[in-house]
Parts: C-alpha cells; sequence; structure tokens
C-alpha cells in the first residue's frame, strides 16, 4: 500500500521574506535620520549640563582659593592644586580629570570672560566656533 503524505511544508517563501525586508528597510529610512537627530540634540543638551556643573565646580573653587583659577591654569585646576592656590581644598570633581564634551573635545575655559565671570564653551560637534544643529556652540553664557 501506497502511503499519502498528507502533510504540507509551511514557511515562507522568497518573494515573502524580500517585501518582509523591503518594509522594515522602508521604516529604518524614514526613522533613522529622526533617532540621528535627537541623538545629535542630546549631546547638545548633555553638553549644556556639564558645563553648568563645571560652573557650579569653579564656584566652590573660588569659595575656597579667593578667585577663579587663570586661563592658564584651566578647569584642571578643579582637580590638580596649582602652584599659588591658597587653601586649595579640592579636588572638586568626583573624577580624577577634567570630563571632555561629548564630542571627545577639551572644554574652553576663560578667566576673566568676556560673557560672564568666566567662560566655558564647546564648539559643538564640528569643533569649529559657530554652526548649527550638532555643530553648534555650547556655552555658560546663554
Amino acid at each position: 500500500m501506497k502511503y499519502m503524505n498528507n502533510r504540507r511544508q509551511t514557511g515562507f517563501t522568497l518573494l515573502e521574506l524580500l517585501v518582509v525586508l523591503g518594509i522594515i528597510a522602508m521604516l529604518a529610512g524614514i526613522v533613522g535620520p529622526q533617532v540621528m537627530k535627537h541623538m545629535g540634540e542630546s549631546k547638545t543638551k548633555a553638553a549644556k549640563v556639564q558645563i553648568e556643573d563645571l560652573a557650579a565646580t569653579l564656584d566652590m573653587y573660588k569659595l575656597d582659593v579667593g578667585t577663579y583659577p587663570t586661563t592658564d591654569q584651566g578647569l584642571q585646576a578643579l582637580v590638580e592644586a596649582p602652584a599659588n592656590a591658597k587653601h586649595w581644598n579640592g579636588p572638586y570633581l568626583s573624577k580624577s580629570k577634567v570630563p571632555l564634551d561629548p564630542w571627545q573635545n577639551e572644554y574652553h575655559y576663560v578667566f576673566p570672560g568676556d560673557h560672564g565671570k568666566f567662560d566655558i564653551f564647546s564648539y559643538g560637534s564640528d569643533s569649529r566656533e559657530g554652526g548649527t544643529g550638532e555643530d553648534q556652540d555650547v556655552d555658560s553664557w546663554e
């Protein structure tokens, strides 16, 4: 007697898989740029928060030492005592080095500042003055 195999093989055809992959690619093309836009915005916001934290830390430094660090001493004075800093009570940062901006560049520090007591700023992702979007400057005076 012949056995008839009544089982049907189930699975996806190549055409069905290609349609699903096409839909996924289309969604990635639409959603991807929006996600990247928000990532750039979040880095700018993170830089602003870091600058505010550094400004508050500089105020604590001034309370102890009597003045803000010079431009030459820079933000490094928050983690290492400058040679002429009496009453230095640091380190003022929880880590042993000054944080980099979200684009892995050093923050710029100027004392006395052109826009306030001191100026702290980052040039953004392009490391150049000016720019828009993720390339915009982030600073302590705005």
